[in-house]
Formats: structure tokens, sequence, C-alpha cells
């Protein structure tokens, strides 16, 4: 699209949530799919718009908060499509569902698996980010399947994990790493500027080697599905590794005796952990216990969503068995908990129920996971130069409005 066919947005009178706080009754301007500017002023009269613009859209969000899109690095499906067979239909469609969730920027995230069928899901992960790119330059284009949340790239979780601590990952597909070969069953995205992101269990035989050699091929890796002990996963902080995968989650606990995953995770300066703010994967109080000991700055919120997520309560059929909702509740044939199916932006309704302030629940959905995956220069927080990837809440925690890359994603 030409420069002078470009709209510019005009977002008036939300509160609107930036890193150094709210901002009442504020305006914010966007210009060719980013944030032009944040102006404290309620009269658009005192805002100058460019020259290139030949047309303004005044979007009125009063009585709505403004936050940056939501960014959910662990996501294996939902309404009803699981990522490693969704092709890019289902995909789509799981991208629009998100972003009527506030979901901006999500990572579609494997449960071990053969390897053709990784190969046959990366290829859709590639078309996806590919048409992404192209409605960038045209936004027009109603071919595009990304008028929803945009696809950053692809998060293994497993393949290289503690069968002890599988929880509900297949473990019939885990591998064993001897040789740096090994590795070659990740398939990679061709796309540009693509996130690979895997989660491992560094106390596999070889696993402070198979660490160094995900980081070698331009990795993040995340401990977790793990009951390694604290040499270990000290080895593996210092080979790279910088996140922890479903604190509390499919890892040995803290006890007085034996700190476990946990123990140490909690007090590692180095790591950021992921939490599941359903209330049912971890309790209130223990949320409570992570956001004390890592502080906001190292917390993040994440939905582990799963195909049903959407869809409500039943029995469904994914990863090779029957899996039932109830209550909000999934558990799979052998009574366990199996993924979730929430949003990040009902972990966010979970996470100002507690009293965290809304700036401080921005950075847990938006900047802190942006910055794991290497994003926020461009997206997870409203600042001037950045993508217009926002999320407008009403009183009552309802998506009002999102925006990703400056279009409308979603608008209720």
């Amino acid at each position: 699209m030409n420069d002078k066919e470009t709209p510019t947005l005009l977002i008036k009178n939300a509160s609107i949530v930036t890193p150094n706080g709210t901002l009442e009754n504020g305006t914010l301007v966007i210009e060719r799919a980013h944030i032009r500017g944040i102006v404290d002023v309620s009269n658009e009269n005192d805002i100058k718009v460019d020259d290139v613009s030949t047309s303004v859209r005044r979007i009125d969000l009063r009585g709505a908060t403004l936050m940056p899109g939501f960014v959910d690095l662990h996501i294996h499906g939902a309404v009803g499509f699981d990522v490693l067979g969704a092709g890019v239909d289902g995909l789509s469609k799981m991208a629009k569902h998100l972003s009527s969730q506030g979901t901006t920027t999500w990572l579609p995230t494997f449960v071990p698996a053969r390897d053709e069928e990784y190969e046959s899901a990366i290829r859709a992960i590639d078309e996806v980010m590919t048409r992404q790119a192209e409605n960038t330059d045209d936004a027009n284009d109603s071919k595009q399947a990304t008028t929803g949340a945009r696809v950053a790239g692809v998060h293994y979780e497993g393949v290289f994990a503690n069968r002890e601590m599988c929880g509900a990952l297949r473990s019939v597909y885990f591998k064993d790493y001897t040789e740096a070969r090994d590795v070659d069953c990740m398939r990679k995205l061709t796309s540009p500027n693509a996130v690979h992101f895997t989660t491992i269990a560094p106390e596999i035989p070889n696993g402070i080697e198979l660490t160094k050699e995900l980081i070698r091929r331009g990795f993040i890796v995340s401990l977790g599905h793990t009951r390694a002990d604290i040499e270990t996963l000290d080895q593996a902080c210092a080979a790279g590794a910088r996140h922890v995968t479903h604190l509390y989650n499919a890892m040995t606990g803290l006890h007085h005796r034996a700190p476990g995953v946990v123990g140490w995770a909690l007090t590692k300066p180095e790591m950021t952990c992921e939490v599941i703010a359903d209330l049912l994967h971890v309790d209130e109080f223990a949320l409570r216990v992570a956001l004390k000991c890592k502080g906001v700055g190292r917390m993040i919120l994440v939905s582990d969503a799963v195909l049903p997520t959407g869809l409500g309560d039943g029995e469904y059929e994914f990863w090779d068995e029957t899996i039932t909702v109830k209550n909000g509740k999934t558990e799979n044939e052998r009574g366990g908990l199996a993924g979730s199916v929430i949003t990040i932006l009902d972990a966010v309704r979970v996470m100002l129920k507690l009293g965290v302030s809304l700036v401080d629940v921005a950075q847990m959905a938006a900047t802190n996971p942006a910055r794991v995956l290497g994003l926020d220069a461009e997206t997870g927080s409203i600042e001037t130069g950045k993508r217009a990837d926002l999320v407008a809440v009403d009183n009552a925690g309802n998506v009002r409005l999102t925006l990703v890359g400056g279009q409308v994603a979603f608008e209720s």
C-alpha cells in the first residue's frame, strides 16, 4: 500500500497503560502500523497529522483501558485446532480467536510428535508468516490469513524431556541426545527473523551439551519437564538457558531438604519464569510467592492453551487420547491436567483480582514475553515508534478493540 493511502488512526479518550504509568484520557496517534505519538490532550485539533495521510479514522475508547497487545509464548491450540495439525486455515482461525481475546503475538507450541508431523506443521507456520509479511506491505489484500494475532515462530515443548516429568506430553516421542544431528528433528522455519524456542530437561544424558548446541543454532532454551538438581540447573544457566517453562508444573517442588527446580527458579536472578495463572495449575498463594520472589520484571503470563479453548466443556480427541474439560479444567485419561483452556486475557483478570497493578500486569502479559522472544524493540509496550499491537479492555474486563500492526483485528 502506498504511504499516501495509509489512514491515520486516532485512538481517543482511553486510559493508556504505558511503561511509566497510566495516562488518563490520552490520545494515541497511529500511522503506517506504528505508534507515532502518545498525547495528553482531549482536543484532537491540537494534534498535527502528517500530510502523507489522506484519511483519518477516529476511535473513541471512552471508558476503556488501552494496553499493549498480549504476547503468548506457550500455546498449543484453540477453537478446535491443535497447532501440529491445524494447517494454514486452522492457524489462521486460531489467530483470529486470539485477537478477539487481546493476544496480538503468539508462539505455536508443539508437543513431542513424529518428525513428519513437525515438518508439516513447520510448513504451515512458514506459510502463515509469509502471508503476515505480505499483509504488512498491503493491508488491503483480502487474501491474507493474518487478520488476527501474529505468529512469531515456534516453540518445541519436550522432545528432550524427563520421562518422569512428562506431564501431558507424549513420552513415546521423547528423544535422546548423543550428537548434534539429533537436534535435526526440530525443523527450523525459513521465515526471516522467526523465533525458535524449546523446552528441555537439562539432566538428560548430555543435556548441557544439548543446551549449548541449541543455543548455537539460535534457539531460546527454556528449562521444564525436569527434575534436575541444583548443580545441573546452574550448568544449564551458565550454558545459556534463561527461562523456566510453567513454573511449579512438571518439575520438582520446593522442600526444606530438597529445594528442587522450583526453589532454584524462584531464587535464580537470571531466570524468567512463566506461569499458568488459571488458579488450577497454580494456587493463588503460590502466584503471590512467585511474584514476591521474582518480581514483576521476571514473571510472564502464558496460557498453555489446548484445542478445546473457546469451545466450552466436553470431551475432545487430541494428542492420541481423550481429554475431558469440565468446569474449565482439563483432564487426560490418566487423571492429570492436560494444558489449559484460558487465554492471556483470563490470566490478566486473575492477576488484577490479586491486586496487581495494570502497569505490572501489562509487563507480565506483553513486555516481558516480548523481551524473552527478542521482540521488545518492536512490540510489547505502548511507546512511540513501536508497532501498534494494542488491546482495549472495558471495565468488565472484556475486549472492545484489538489492533495488530495498526489494523483492526477485532472490534466489539
